[in-house]
């Protein structure tokens, strides 16, 4: 049985966004993946960036140094 675990939640007005900060993460070794929005969460484009709470700062990080545009950054607990 699945247990759930708190996680970063990234939210995006756009796919494009949201694919962008895929890449950074997996540029800067970032754990993580791009999941289907949570219903909970209000998301724009319906994709998120998923990953362990352990990963905030340096998601925060690499958000601010980017410049990417976001919707929110939340944490959840999900089934994993």
């Amino acid at each position: 049985m699945r247990e759930q675990q708190l996680r970063t939640v990234v939210t995006f007005h756009t796919t494009a966004e949201a694919m962008a900060l895929e890449q950074i993460c997996k540029h800067r070794g970032i754990g993580g993946k791009l999941i289907s929005a949570p219903r909970q969460l209000s998301a724009d484009c319906g994709i998120a960036w998923c990953a362990p709470v352990e990963e905030t700062a340096a998601i925060r990080a690499a958000i601010e140094e980017s410049v990417l545009e976001i919707d929110r950054i939340h944490e959840i607990m999900l089934y994993v």
